[in-house]
């Protein structure tokens, strides 16, 4: 079972799905659509509050010229030791500019949750029982020092080596 959890807690309501071939998107629902799917849906219509998964291997610059039709952008994690998905996550936050939603799908697990949140992910589709458990308890991981500056900067700047401040 998949649970949309971000910093304030669990959603209960959230619209939306991954469409693939087996599963659409149904009328109170909100489709998230694989990458060449939204651009070619981009180019036929206007639509905006649009969904998009990035694949690992996708190219994440594809999406500058339709951000502003964007709501949320998944970020694919199929395997956790697979971490494209955090740089995919820097670069919309960091160089692209994208305020919209953020969120991890796939393999996603407690100890991997905090860094995810300094590249700019802020929600996150979890299936993991552990990290499904941990979150309940509001028992999140922190990270102690950080060694560069992020999407999403440290509360506390002397956190930092170098006294590098995001």
């Amino acid at each position: 079972m998949t649970k949309i959890w971000k910093e304030t807690g669990f959603v209960s309501d959230d619209p939306w799905i991954i469409e693939n071939e087996e599963t659409k998107a149904g009328s109170n629902e909100k489709a998230i659509l694989g990458l060449e799917a939204f651009l070619a849906k981009v180019a036929e219509t206007d639509d905006f509050g649009l969904g998009v998964v990035v694949a690992p291997a996708d190219d994440v610059t594809k999406l500058e010229p339709h951000l502003d039709r964007i709501a949320l952008v998944a970020v694919a994690f199929p395997a956790f030791n697979d971490g494209r998905a955090f740089s995919h996550a820097s670069l919309l936050r960091a160089r692209l500019g994208f305020a919209g939603e953020v969120r991890a799908v796939g393999d996603v697990l407690i100890d991997q949750i905090p860094l995810m949140l300094r590249c700019g992910i802020d929600s996150f589709a979890v299936t993991n029982g552990t990290a499904l458990k941990r979150l309940t308890e509001g028992r999140l991981p922190g990270i102690a020092n950080h060694y560069q500056p992020t999407a999403r900067p440290s509360a506390d700047a002397r956190s930092y080596s170098w006294r590098r401040v995001s």
